[in-house]
């Protein structure tokens, strides 16, 4: 009951049937309706058979103690507040009462305006915990209900800028015929090696981007440079590098995007520390540009060029081996080494043929934003 003063209905138990007169007729007298019993058995019947706001009860009943029958009552029926109208001034059986849960210990003769006062008391606070909790109950919808909004927007937001990204990653490739769709598959390939090493799915998430977005610096060089049929000169070579600095101030700006642009920044780090453009050794290279290393590798050396026709898959992971410790990391490697040679044609094949179970394993690390993965397959 939210009003304060909307009528009650409560249950007066006490064996005295002049006392239990006195104050039913006195709660009737403040508006609230009354229910009059003289044992615990009609008192339980009648707290089992309908709905009570507080029990008014004596301590000693002819069927059971007073106490033993709020124990009772008090398991089944917590919130009920009750108020102890007792024969006797015992601090020992107040104390337990209150422990109970009782909202007052009254002594008899019951004084009818101190009882009145209780009973209220016990009411309203009753009232104010029934409030807390609907508002609590409510509080905690709102709260998820707003949480389920945000989430549902970011996923918005996330779908927009893979979609994005899709178009940046389709108009870099469109630029550079050379390597069509080497994006996509080492997208493919860094994923399932960073399975292979239990990469947690925010890490997922960050190879995919990374992986998909590594040449988005060649935007910058120009395209007497990045078309050259021949091989390039040490100035050209020199200003070819600088895409991994321009990759990384274009993609380091774009917030959800940060941990990505380390592997556009690292990924033609070399274990050795032989690598640009930090010379960075070990594991000072994030884990995300050790494990693109190896994919591109393999997709380098497995794809066709002007100037070399692809080699086969087993020749690729001879030359990962001989490089290991030197260009690439060892443990990685091994971890490599191990998946068959068969399984990363499959993902292969399945990259260039867009099935739909390449498509499930990609949901996963670009949280289902499903632009960037259709465009993957």
């Amino acid at each position: 009951m939210s009003d304060p003063t909307s009528k009650a209905r409560i249950l007066v138990v006490d064996s005295d049937p002049a006392a239990r007169a006195l104050i039913a007729a006195r709660l009737v007298i403040e508006g609230h309706d009354c229910v009059q019993v003289n044992n615990a058995a009609e008192a339980e019947a009648r707290l089992q058979s309908g709905t009570f706001n507080l029990l008014v009860c004596t301590l000693h009943l002819p069927d059971k103690e007073g106490l033993d029958l709020l124990k009772e009552v008090h398991q089944r029926t917590p919130h009920l507040p009750f108020v102890i109208c007792a024969s006797e001034d015992d601090a020992r059986s107040a104390t337990k009462c209150m422990k109970l849960g009782a909202a007052d210990y009254l002594v008899k003769p019951v004084q009818l305006d101190l009882m009145v006062k209780s009973v209220e008391q016990a009411l309203q606070t009753e009232r104010t915990k029934v409030e807390q909790e609907v508002f609590q109950n409510n509080l905690e919808e709102t709260v998820d209900r707003r949480t389920r909004q945000i989430q549902a927007a970011v996923r918005r937001i996330e779908y927009t800028y893979d979609e994005t990204l899709a178009a940046l990653g389709g108009a870099l490739e469109l630029r550079d015929i050379e390597t069509q769709g080497h994006s996509r598959r080492v997208t493919h390939y860094c994923l399932e090696l960073a399975r292979a090493v239990h990469c947690a799915p925010e890490e997922l998430r960050a190879i995919a981007r990374g992986s998909f977005l590594h040449d988005v610096g060649k935007i910058g060089i120009p395209d007497a440079i990045l078309l050259k049929p021949d091989r390039l000169t040490v100035e050209e070579m020199s200003l070819m590098q600088t895409h991994v600095r321009i990759g990384y101030d274009l993609v380091c700006r774009i917030a959800f995007l940060n941990p990505a642009a380390q592997i556009v920044l690292t990924h033609h780090e070399r274990w050795d520390g032989t690598g640009y453009p930090q010379g960075l050794r070990g594991i000072e290279i994030p884990l995300g540009a050790r494990i693109f290393s190896i994919a591109d590798t393999l997709d380098a050396m497995t794809s066709d060029r002007p100037y070399r026709a692809a080699v086969p898959f087993e020749a690729a992971r001879g030359e990962i081996e001989r490089e290991s410790g030197h260009q690439f990391d060892p443990d990685l490697v091994r971890v490599f080494l191990q998946v068959p040679e068969a399984f990363w044609r499959k993902i292969r094949r399945e990259a260039t043929e867009r099935p739909q179970l390449a498509l499930a394993g990609l949901n996963e690390a670009f949280g289902r934003s499903e632009a960037l993965v259709e465009y993957l397959h």
